[in-house]
């Protein structure tokens, strides 16, 4: 049975990001077993310097870290040591972000709590103020032989001409709107990707899902990162490797489940999605609303 190991991301992890000058150190985190999730321990902590008005602390001051409230425990906001310069900021605010990476084999994601809760919060009702949803025909997926309703909301925005295909229905993309280029160029500038292309997902709640599948469609730039940015209720995304699915399965390989946050980043680099599947599985605990938005770089051509 394979190992799959969250680490926090160092400057040598990667290479091309602007950021990565703020990045310095290498710390282990874990070694996760079958259906470990990860970014739950190390996202309970948050500077005393930056929160101590705020929060109620309890812990010995020579700590780097001290625990807070309980509303930040539940969305695991990660904060760094205000003192250390190895740390990103985020794009809304000063706050500083620690970086996760989750690796195994041909698995590679980086993971970051890119929003503080009011910055998500914020952008969440701005979705739901401003998103408009496709109907009929682009609601819709053919299976089978068979169109079937999905089991959530979807729309596409992006550059002029850009379409993307999936379980062979095509979305046209619709033009950027000033909420989502600002969303795209925050994300940009964190990981120093470009992305022209962003398909939203509406789950109303834990009864929406998306079944496993992978985003390795031809209208995608090849080797080109995935940027999921999620809003609202935290939901457990599951990654299977394509050897260890089903009844024909030639290898035993643990499926690695990741809980995403309210305001979180996970970046899908390459090999990930040539060699695993990712679902949003049904919770009927999750309650909530979520939206998710999934950055990417399309091959550009023109609708024909």
């Amino acid at each position: 049975m394979d190992a799959f190991v969250v680490r926090k991301r160092t400057t040598q992890d990667v290479p091309d990001t602007p950021s990565k000058q703020h990045r310095t150190g290498e710390r282990s985190v874990s070694t996760l077993e079958s259906d470990t999730k990860c970014g739950e321990k190390d996202g309970r902590k948050v500077s005393y310097e930056s929160r101590r008005e705020h929060n109620r602390v309890h812990a010995d001051e020579n700590d780097e870290t001290k625990k807070i409230g309980k509303n930040q425990l539940e969305h695991h906001r990660i904060y760094g040591n205000e003192d250390d310069p190895g740390e990103a900021s985020s794009p809304l605010t000063e706050t500083k972000l620690h970086w996760k990476k989750i690796e195994g084999e041909n698995l590679d994601c980086d993971y970051v709590q890119l929003y503080t809760r009011a910055e998500a919060d914020e952008l969440i009702q701005r979705c739901e103020r401003q998103l408009d949803y496709n109907t009929g025909k682009q609601a819709q997926v053919h299976i089978f032989g068979k169109w079937h309703t999905i089991s959530r909301k979807q729309v596409a925005h992006g550059d002029t001409g850009l379409t993307y295909t999936f379980s062979n229905n095509r979305i046209p993309a619709r033009p950027w709107t000033p909420l989502l280029t600002e969303i795209r160029d925050n994300i940009s500038r964190l990981t120093g990707h470009e992305f022209n292309f962003v398909l939203i997902n509406r789950y109303k709640d834990g009864n929406d899902h998306i079944g496993a599948h992978r985003d390795d469609e031809d209208d995608l730039v090849s080797k080109a990162p995935i940027a999921s940015l999620s809003l609202g209720q935290p939901r457990d995304f599951v990654f299977r490797h394509a050897d260890s699915r089903g009844k024909s399965a030639s290898r035993q390989i643990s499926p690695v489940t990741v809980e995403l946050q309210h305001g979180s980043l996970l970046l899908m680099n390459y090999p990930t999605n040539t060699y695993w599947y990712h679902s949003l599985p049904k919770r009927k605990r999750a309650a909530f609303l979520r939206i998710n938005m999934t950055f990417r770089q399309m091959v550009v051509k023109q609708i024909v």
